[in-house]
């Protein structure tokens, strides 16, 4: 059964896309625990970050990287954090996080945001890319 991430990467289920190529795609998280909390995912559905060969698992890095760049050039923030958790969708992804405190990083508080807010955010983020 194909993970919610599928969908999205098939076009089934929208998202606010930062991010694409050929075998990876980056969105912001509809629930987020900061403002331009994003989500890169292979496209390909594997479900353990450390069940990716070595040249996708690297190509997942430098891809979150590329994103991680531009996120820290949108949102003022004292860092990127990076988060891999896995449990949520069985389906291997990153977590991108703009940080100003560590609480931001607990996955407890969430960030209220309305389309409008997402789609400005994702259209300022990708001309930073």
């Amino acid at each position: 059964m194909s993970s919610i991430f599928i969908k999205i990467i098939k076009g089934e289920i929208p998202c606010y896309k930062i991010a694409e190529d050929a075998d990876f795609l980056a969105f912001l998280d509809v629930n987020p625990n900061a403002k331009g909390h994003t989500l890169c995912v292979p496209k390909q559905e594997i479900d353990k970050i450390f069940d990716l060969e070595d040249d996708l698992y690297l190509g997942l890095m430098q891809f979150s990287k590329k994103v991680a760049v531009a996120l820290e050039k949108t949102i003022p923030c004292n860092r990127i954090g990076m988060a891999v958790i896995g449990i949520e969708v069985p389906h291997a992804h990153v977590h991108l996080i703009p940080l100003n405190e560590m609480d931001e990083m607990r996955f407890k508080n969430k960030v209220s945001m309305n389309k409008e807010e997402f789609e400005a955010l994702a259209r300022q983020i990708k001309a930073n890319m």
